[in-house]
């Protein structure tokens, strides 16, 4: 009888767990797929979360608020994964409407500033590559070539044999898309 009773719990917890995975799984995937940028990551991020919930469940661990519980658990795996992965190197240096000559990696927190700064990091040049790569070509060649390259708008036109005002007209609408695309991640971080 005893072991009647054991495989009706196994069971019952087993169904738990399930029902767990299908009302959170899309809420917790949407969660990670925000901070995470590669597919793949998120998916094994996932798995891993949902593989605690079962050793936990399985050692008898009492979970008061499951969904909190797989929540902070993503969050600590996002920031392991964001602690394994590397610093970016991020090129030559701007010049600011001061004069002063800044890299985009000025603007951004210190890789050395902890898993926070290094994950807010990695998700905006993440970011910023996205957006980049929605941009039409010339608008994104001239972007690029402008405020990254540090290349004037003369010795773009020389090169290119493209109107001066063109060139400015591509860029703006460039910095616009940027802008709008960023301003989200931007609220999120402000508001976290």
């Amino acid at each position: 009888m005893n072991d009647l009773a054991s495989v009706t719990a196994m069971a019952e917890n087993d169904s738990r767990i399930s029902e767990i995975v299908a009302a959170e799984g899309s809420r917790l995937r949407a969660f990670i797929r925000r901070r995470v940028p590669d597919t793949s990551d998120v998916e094994d991020i996932l798995q891993e979360v949902f593989y605690r919930l079962v050793e936990a469940n399985r050692l008898l661990m009492p979970i008061e608020h499951v969904a909190g519980w797989l929540f902070r658990v993503a969050r600590n795996r996002i920031t392991d994964l964001f602690r394994k992965s590397e610093p970016e190197s991020l090129g030559e240096a701007i010049e600011s409407e001061d004069g002063e000559m800044l890299r985009l990696e000025d603007l951004l927190p210190s890789p050395d500033a902890g898993p926070d700064a290094l994950y807010v990091r990695h998700v905006v040049l993440e970011e910023i590559e996205y957006a980049l790569a929605e941009l039409p070509e010339e608008q994104r060649e001239v972007f690029i070539a402008h405020e990254l390259e540090g290349r004037s708008f003369k010795e773009l036109s020389a090169e290119t044999g493209v109107n001066v005002n063109t060139l400015l007209s591509r860029k703006r609408y460039a910095v616009l898309h940027l802008r709008d695309r960023l301003q989200t991640i931007y609220d999120e971080f402000r508001n976290s």
